[in-house]
């Protein structure tokens, strides 16, 4: 089948195609039979699992099938973000990347954050918070331009941070609040399980120790000195109201001033039918990035031309989302890998109703697309920023975070 180029690209974005697909179908890595762990979401003490469980009808299968979330849109869009991430930290993509510095600030476990790690892209509250020089960022120069872009009038948005084109972006958190910008994405993708079925987990611990109860007159303490955790001494203990707390900053299972609350002692064999991953037949990662959608996006003072241009150079970065995640693997949280059984099959989808037009992609044609099409969009005037955008953490978040940290340092770990 043949390479897809830059300039097929460019044809369908213009209009002769609706959107571009790829499929893929996947296995678990220990191969047939073997169980792998979807996401978890919060629900109801007597549910009976905890994953995102339905039926889909597939193809003219009479009967639908039980399928199973593997990784969401938003998920997708993330791991999409790091394989292009990936791409311009190599230097095989050229493309805006606007980030935080926090080397030397001990703040956080981040050199930088870029817009391609922030959870609402350009509109975080990460950047809204950090400087652009002397001046906060949404005051800036930039950061204005950035509150004032909207889908009818993107030029900006495009120039400076064209991956929240792609994958959309809610100014929520901007001057204007909930009435801020919404641009919608244009990359959608899942990956879902089929045929599946809820299985059993199973957890105990021996403690090589043999540490178990304690008396009550022997119960363990929290430490004032959280770097000591706990202490078996009333005097060196943390108080409140005058008295010495018994320790409770460990395992949420016992009772207060037991050794299971330090991680110490048995646990006793457990099943846990709510959470103990799943069996497939197989599962498939479909990807859509949205022609239609780009084709909304406008580019105020731009001819047809110029307009076409910024959105090729937006698809371009999609489709190399595309090969790229496929060499980054399938790793999705453990005991949930995924191996592909064949290379995407990407399709670039008509009006018609035919099954689309096949083509083959590859990580060099892919990085050779965007490359182009910023040289495209330059050409016609409307290229993107070459400079880099660098900012710093505004003393009050570097607080914020210090504070958070502090806090957190006190109490329980939350069960993600």
């Amino acid at each position: 089948m043949p390479v897809l180029t830059f300039k097929r690209l460019r044809d369908a974005v213009a209009g002769d195609a609706v959107a571009l697909r790829s499929r893929m179908t996947l296995q678990p890595a220990g191969g047939e039979g073997d169980k792998v762990f979807p996401p978890s979401y919060s629900v109801a003490q007597n549910a009976d699992h905890k994953y995102a469980v339905e039926e889909r009808q597939v193809g003219d299968n009479a009967e639908p099938s039980v399928t199973v979330l593997l990784d969401s849109v938003a998920s997708q869009a993330n791991r999409a973000e790091e394989a292009l991430l990936e791409g311009w930290e190599r230097k095989e993509l050229a493309f805006p990347v606007p980030y935080v510095d926090f080397s030397g600030d001990g703040a956080t476990d981040y050199d930088k954050l870029t817009v391609l790690e922030a959870p609402h892209r350009l509109a975080d509250a990460i950047f809204r918070d950090s400087m652009l020089g002397d001046t906060l960022f949404r005051l800036s120069e930039i950061g204005q331009k950035i509150t004032d872009a909207t889908p009818r009038n993107a030029t900006d948005l495009f120039h400076y941070s064209p991956t929240s084109l792609l994958f959309g972006m809610w100014d929520s958190t901007g001057p204007k609040g909930g009435l801020g910008s919404k641009f919608q994405r244009a990359y959608v993708s899942e990956i879902v399980g089929f045929d599946a079925k809820v299985g059993k987990k199973v957890g105990s611990r021996i403690d090589p120790l043999q540490i178990e109860k304690v008396a009550p007159e022997d119960r363990v303490f929290n430490s004032a000195d959280p770097d000591q955790v706990w202490t078996h001494d009333r005097d060196a203990a943390e108080k409140k109201n005058g008295n010495p707390v018994p320790a409770s900053r460990g395992s949420e299972s016992g009772e207060a001033g037991q050794p299971s609350k330090i991680n110490h002692g048995n646990i006793v064999p457990s099943i846990d039918a709510q959470a103990g991953g799943v069996t497939i037949a197989n599962a498939l990662q479909t990807t859509v990035i949205s022609f239609a959608a780009l084709r909304r996006l406008r580019f105020k003072g731009f001819d047809r031309n110029a307009e076409t241009a910024a959105r090729t150079a937006v698809a371009a970065l999609g489709v190399a989302a595309i090969a790229y995640q496929h060499e980054t693997d399938f790793d999705l949280r453990s005991r949930c890998l995924l191996l592909p059984t064949h290379s995407p099959l990407v399709k670039l989808l008509g009006r018609d109703g035919s099954a689309g037009e096949a083509v083959d992609l590859d990580r060099a044609a892919a990085a050779e697309i965007v490359s182009e099409a910023a040289a495209r969009a330059k050409d016609a005037g409307i290229g993107w920023n070459t400079g880099e955008v660098c900012l710093t953490p505004a003393p009050k978040l570097l607080e914020l975070i210090h504070r958070s940290r502090k806090q957190a340092a006190t109490e329980q770990p939350t069960e993600l």
